[in-house]
């Protein structure tokens, strides 16, 4: 019984995955709905439709800061990438088509709710985003 209640004591605990990222989310601001799929071995999110009027041709990365990128259209841009388990949520590298930045990108489910917290330097800006499928 000893060697036992050692082997208990001594064996890890086994962190909790975190709550499945994959589906559609309408984001906070109800201007578009972005598809969460795996991408490889990790998680990305693309811009699967924009639920605003778009201009004629289409809405493009015009803020962007490579020039050469602003042409593209944001209707199916990956704006998440890189994404994997990190605690009880998920962490990776995100982008902003509406102000063109780059950021560290920190996702946790919960129920229908996504709530991303993204970081530039000591910056960060939290938003949630409720599960449409």
């Amino acid at each position: 019984m000893g060697l036992a209640l050692v082997a208990l004591i001594a064996a890890p605990a086994v962190a909790a995955a975190p709550a499945p990222l994959s589906g559609r989310w309408k984001t906070d601001d109800g201007k578009g709905i972005v598809a969460m799929t795996k991408c490889g071995a990790k998680m990305c999110g693309r811009v699967a439709e924009l639920l605003i009027k778009e201009p004629a041709g289409g809405q493009r990365d015009e803020r962007n800061p490579d020039k050469a990128k602003r042409g593209r259209m944001v209707e199916g841009l990956q704006i998440y990438w890189d994404l994997v388990p990190h605690g009880d949520g998920w962490k990776g590298e995100g982008y902003s088509p509406e102000d063109g930045r780059y950021y560290n990108a920190h996702l946790r489910v919960k129920g229908n709710k996504l709530t991303m917290k993204g970081c530039v330097s000591v910056f960060c800006r939290t938003v949630t985003w409720t599960r449409v499928g």
